[in-house]
C-alpha cells in the first residue's frame, strides 16, 4: 500500500463514506502479512518508495503464486524478476480475476502487472551486445513499472563504437543512463566520457573463460577512470532499474 492509497482511505473515512471499522480492516495487513511461506512487506513502498519485488528463481512455483496473489490483492500490482513462463501463466490468472493486465518480458524473465500508468522523465538503457539484452531489459522493465519513461539502445558495444553516434539525441535527453556490458565491461567508461549524465553500470555474466562469469566486467567498471559511475552487482538489472528510476524522479517536477 502506497501513500496515495492510504490518503484515499483516510479521506473516505473523513467524508463518512468508509467506516472506521472498515478502514481498520483495510489497514490490517500493515506493516506485513504472514502467509506462511513469506512475510509479505506491504508497507515497503510507503517507507521508501519502492514496493517489495519477488525474486522468483529458487522459489517453488506455488510459493511465487501465493506471494504474488497477496501483493495483487492488497495493492493491485506486482513485479517479479527471474521468472519463467509458468510463473507468468499463474500470475496472469490472478491478475485477470482482479481486472489487471500482466506483461511478460520473455528475454529477461520479468513479470509486470499494475505498474505506474504515468511515465515521466527519461531513463536510457544501453547494452553492449545482444547477449546483454536480457539484463538491460530487466532494468528497463523495473524502471517502467515504477513510473519512468524508458528508451532502449541496443548493441552499441565498443567493438563497433561508431554505432552509438545514432543515439546521441537520446543520450542528451535522458536524465540518467543505465549501461549493461559483459566481456571486458568497457562500455560504461566510454559512454561516461561522452556525457554529463549520471551512469548506472551493470556488469553481465556474458563472456569467454577469463570473463569469470562477469567478474572481469565488474572489476573494469569499479576501476573506471571516469567519475560519476555507480556500479551494480553482476546481472542485477533490477537494481539498476530502481536506482535509475530514483535518479530520474529527482529531476522530474512532481
Amino acid at each position: 500500500m502506497d501513500s496515495k492509497k492510504i490518503k484515499q482511505i483516510l479521506k473516505s473515512v473523513k467524508e463518512g463514506k468508509t467506516s472506521i471499522q472498515d478502514a481498520l480492516i483495510l489497514f490490517k495487513h500493515m506493516p506485513y502479512e504472514d502467509i506462511g511461506v513469506a512475510m509479505v512487506d506491504h508497507h515497503r513502498e510507503l517507507r521508501h518508495g519502492i514496493p517489495e519485488v519477488i525474486f522468483a528463481r529458487g522459489k517453488e512455483r506455488d510459493d511465487v503464486q501465493r506471494i504474488a496473489g497477496s501483493m495483487i490483492e492488497k495493492s493491485g500490482k506486482v513485479l517479479v524478476t527471474k521468472a519463467s513462463e509458468d510463473h507468468y501463466k499463474d500470475i496472469r490468472k490472478i491478475c485477470r480475476r482482479h481486472g489487471i493486465n500482466a506483461h511478460y518480458y520473455k528475454r529477461s524473465g520479468v513479470i509486470a502487472a499494475g505498474g505506474s500508468q504515468e511515465k515521466r522523465g527519461l531513463v536510457a538503457v544501453l547494452c553492449a551486445g545482444t547477449s546483454d539484452m536480457a539484463i538491460a531489459e530487466e532494468a528497463l522493465a523495473a524502471a517502467e513499472f515504477l513510473g519512468s519513461r524508458t528508451e532502449a539502445v541496443n548493441d552499441v558495444g565498443v567493438a563497433g563504437l561508431h554505432r552509438i553516434v545514432n543515439a546521441r539525441n537520446i543520450l542528451s535527453e535522458a536524465h540518467v543512463l543505465i549501461v549493461a556490458a559483459g566481456m571486458e565491461g568497457a562500455l560504461p567508461s566510454v559512454v561516461g566520457g561522452m556525457t554529463d549524465k549520471p551512469i548506472v553500470a551493470v556488469p553481465t555474466s556474458v563472456g569467454y573463460g577469463t570473463s569469470f562469469g562477469g567478474l572481469t566486467a565488474l572489476f573494469a567498471m569499479l576501476n573506471s577512470c571516469v567519475p560519476g559511475i555507480a556500479v551494480m552487482n553482476i546481472d542485477n538489472g533490477f537494481g539498476a532499474g530502481v536506482l535509475g528510476h530514483k535518479i530520474n524522479m529527482l529531476t522530474v517536477k512532481r
